[in-house]
């Protein structure tokens, strides 16, 4: 698990741009990401800046892959969508999900529900399905009463920072992916695919050419391959785009894998594409990689967070106290 690192505050900010005299934007200190706008003077709503501004921010999620819209009048959910809404791209349901997830309105979710003691572990939001969102947006309702950061990381840099043997691996490989969906344990198949006739869940499995088993007390196993390495549809870019961590038993802590005693019991395993184990040392080598390359900064309410989420990875600190942070998913992309 990645470990609690100290939060960053906004020190001495670099300007980079300006695109307005309404509004400032800067890179955040000390590690120069995100890039921050904040407003000049207060109330200034958001969704009219968006609309008026749409070229630039674009442009700079190309970029940086990250943008924190800090100190505007986002008051509720209601604004965040309607912000959301002036791209004018296609929003995302969450399907084929792999963690328990409240839809607050159509298409915005409460983010991950996992217990509040739990790290989250980085990932580029459903890198392992066939559907992704290119982007996905965060918007801070309520932030928590200690830590409940959510670290991101430029996948490019954290591409850049791994070994060359890891690399040609997962290029030459890929990735196949293992859940065992079941009740109780990890997610149902009902939840994952939002439906309770087995015929959508196999019709999903067959489109998308994934290897599926139907076992005793209503147990569904799907196996599939995926890249591991993608290149951006825009900038072209090679990026590292999978959960061969996120899902791989080795990512669990340790007194969760000491409870399964059979790996096929598992909810999630991960292997090369060929069915061969990936490599103990590979695995700490992606850890190492992601861990140095987060970046942490305290929410605070009305925070609004753009991700191009093939650009960059994000996670979960632990927390106290309530949290709640909601996500939009939008601009589907799809693989072969």
């Amino acid at each position: 698990m990645i470990p609690v690192r100290p939060s960053f505050s906004i020190k001495e900010p670099k300007s980079v741009n300006l695109f307005t005299s309404t509004v400032k934007c800067e890179l955040m200190q000390p590690a120069g990401f995100p890039l921050v706008y904040s407003p000049v003077t207060d109330g200034l709503m958001l969704k009219n800046w968006f609309q008026k501004n749409l070229p630039e921010i674009e442009l700079n999620l190309k970029q940086h892959g990250a943008l924190l819209f800090r100190g505007f009048d986002v008051p509720s959910r209601d604004a965040f969508q309607e912000i959301m809404q002036a791209f004018n791209y296609e929003f995302l349901s969450y399907k084929d999900r792999s963690s328990p997830r409240t839809e607050i309105k159509e298409n915005i979710y409460n983010s991950t529900e996992h217990p509040a003691d739990q790290v989250i572990n980085m990932h580029n939001e459903l890198s392992y399905s066939h559907t992704w969102p290119r982007k996905i947006a965060f918007y801070c309702y309520k932030e928590a009463e200690e830590k409940g950061e959510t670290p991101i990381a430029d996948v490019r840099k954290v591409w850049n920072r791994l070994p060359d043997e890891v690399k040609t691996a997962f290029e030459q490989k890929g990735i196949l992916y293992r859940r065992l969906l079941q009740k109780g344990i990890g997610l149902s198949w009902q939840q994952v695919y939002q439906t309770d006739d087995r015929t959508v869940a196999e019709d999903y499995c067959k489109t998308h050419k994934m290897q599926y088993k139907w076992l005793d007390n209503d147990r569904l196993e799907i196996k599939w391959t995926r890249p591991g390495v993608l290149d951006h549809p825009e900038t072209g870019e090679k990026i590292w785009f999978n959960h061969g961590y996120f899902f791989n038993f080795m990512a669990l802590a340790p007194e969760i894998r000491d409870a399964f005693s059979d790996p096929q019991e598992l909810p999630f395993n991960t292997y090369y594409g060929d069915g061969s184990p990936i490599e103990e040392s590979y695995l700490t080598a992606i850890q190492q990689a992601y861990q140095d390359e987060c970046v942490y900064f305290t929410w605070k309410h009305g925070d609004l967070l753009l991700l191009d989420n093939m650009l960059v990875a994000h996670g979960r600190n632990s927390y106290k106290g309530d949290r709640e942070i909601n996500v939009v998913m939008m601009q589907p992309c799809q693989g072969a």
